[in-house]
């Protein structure tokens, strides 16, 4: 694989993640149980949040996603 093609692989494979995010809140969302983070007075609630918080900063918020996900069942 070039070498030129890795920042492109990196840059779907976080999109295909936040989006895997976005599902999964809305599924738990629907069945009445959110996925829900609170850090002080920053929150992450909504299936969009977690989304863009994840898009944004994957690093962090993703595996807080799988946290708070866990917590929600």
């Amino acid at each position: 694989m070039p070498a030129s093609l890795a920042p492109v692989l990196v840059a779907a494979i976080l999109a295909a993640t936040a989006l895997w995010v976005y599902v999964d809140a809305s599924r738990y969302a629907r069945r009445g149980s959110p996925v829900y983070l609170r850090i002080g007075t920053f929150q992450v609630e909504t299936p969009l949040a977690w989304f863009l918080v994840c898009l944004v900063l994957w690093i962090f918020f993703f595996p807080m996603y799988l946290v708070s996900r866990s917590r929600s069942e």
